[in-house]
């Protein structure tokens, strides 16, 4: 037996750094499942796969907004890198292993100031698609307060004493056990969707964090988003078709 990393620096002719911080961002399988923990304990002879990452492809631009179809595995400010050098700034962030839209505006310019100010009146109408376990035969609204710790990484949970969080989700299709999910959010927490879903039993596929099963990668899109006269929509990738 040997850990995690050290197995595939060697397979792969890596630092144990570059493969420590793969396996960190969820790009390491064994077996077709994601590798959670570099430090895990595994036989000589396993057998890892990396992912690629997509390059993001560009939704939508023009002089004061640019829409990005955001892929799975990128931070969003890692995003916000590929076109910062034009003067693009994030608008609003999405979870490391959540795909979809995210909207970038040029710093202090006057759409922007707008544009957050829609934000801040929860003006913004924000629609995502999840799997989850379980079958989910109609639809209703999770009204749970949430708070949030960051230490080193964030982590929620539902808290009578934390924000005010809302959530309204839409049955679109079941198959199996899982359940394919219409999610429309009220208010933005911190893994507010991810933490509401599994706290009715229902955690997204993927979500290794908050009790979902394993899957290559957390199945959560960020489907459309309308901000004052725009409606961007982000196709639903091929891992959300039940």
């Amino acid at each position: 037996m040997q850990k995690a990393y050290k197995l595939l620096a060697t397979q792969k002719n890596l630092s144990h750094n570059q493969a420590k911080a793969l396996i960190d961002k969820g790009l390491v399988l064994v077996n077709g499942k994601k590798l959670t923990l570099a430090r895990t304990e595994l036989p000589q002879n396993t057998h890892f796969s990396i992912m690629e990452i997509p390059k993001p492809q560009v939704l939508f631009m023009n002089d004061e907004l640019l829409a990005i179809d955001k892929p799975t595995f990128i931070e969003s400010y890692d995003l916000q890198a590929y076109y910062q050098d034009d003067g693009w700034v994030l608008l609003h962030r999405l979870d490391k292993e959540t795909s979809g839209v995210i909207l970038l505006t040029k710093e202090a310019s006057a759409f922007s100031k707008k544009a957050k100010e829609a934000f801040r009146r929860r003006e913004v109408y924000k629609e995502y698609r999840a799997v989850v376990s379980g079958i989910i035969p109609e639809s209703l609204s999770i009204n749970k307060p949430i708070s949030t710790i960051k230490k080193g990484f964030a982590r929620s949970r539902i808290d009578k004493h934390g924000l005010e969080a809302l959530t309204h989700i839409k049955p679109l299709g079941v198959v199996g056990k899982k359940t394919l999910l219409e999610v429309v959010i009220a208010t933005g927490r911190t893994h507010q969707i991810r933490v509401h879903l599994s706290s009715i039993n229902h955690p997204i596929v993927g979500d290794s964090v908050y009790g979902g099963i394993s899957a290559r990668r957390l199945l959560l899109h960020a489907h459309k988003i309308r901000l004052l006269q725009y409606e961007i929509i982000s196709p639903l990738p091929k891992e959300f078709i039940l």
